[in-house]
């Protein structure tokens, strides 16, 4: 049973939107976890390391890693040494922090990723076939005015 289903025609249609959102997102993340392992023989979470090192070309510490993937430091390690073991990325010290090093792609690890990223954007591009252009850009426009409220809720609360 899918998160959804749960709803009933007496519970607020919020309720009901925000699980429909929930079962969507589920759904699609199903479908593209499947995807990278048939395709690339890798994982959502290794695909998502290597995107935020894709947008930082200089690399990033293993604690910034951490945060931006809301993930523990115990996760990214673990990823991290697969990643590297492979070739796709280096850690470099970082200057003044014994202790610290950063993590950055490969150019090997970089074209994987462009393959990776290219495919995963198809796959997502066909997750929202069903809905026209014009669809789109309202489900878009909408969903901003959503997320623009929870954040403003968000740094009202101490």
């Amino acid at each position: 049973m899918d998160m959804e289903a749960r709803a009933h025609s007496e519970h607020p249609e919020a309720l009901r939107l925000w699980l429909r959102l929930l079962t969507c997102t589920q759904l699609i993340e199903k479908q593209v976890r499947g995807e990278l392992r048939a395709q690339f023989g890798t994982t959502l979470p290794r695909f998502d390391l290597m995107a935020q090192l894709e947008r930082s070309p200089d690399g990033l510490k293993m604690n910034e890693l951490s945060r931006r993937m809301m993930v523990t430091g115990g996760n990214i390690t673990g990823i991290t040494d697969q990643l590297a073991a492979e070739g796709l990325v280096d850690r470099v010290d970082v200057e003044g922090d014994r202790r610290a090093y950063r993590v950055l792609l490969t150019p090997r690890g970089r074209k994987v990723f462009q393959e990776m990223a290219g495919r995963h954007a198809d796959w997502v591009v066909e997750a929202f076939s069903g809905l026209s252009d014009k669809e789109i850009a309202v489900l878009h426009k909408l969903l901003g005015k959503v997320k623009d409220h929870a954040r403003t809720r968000q740094e009202a609360t101490p």
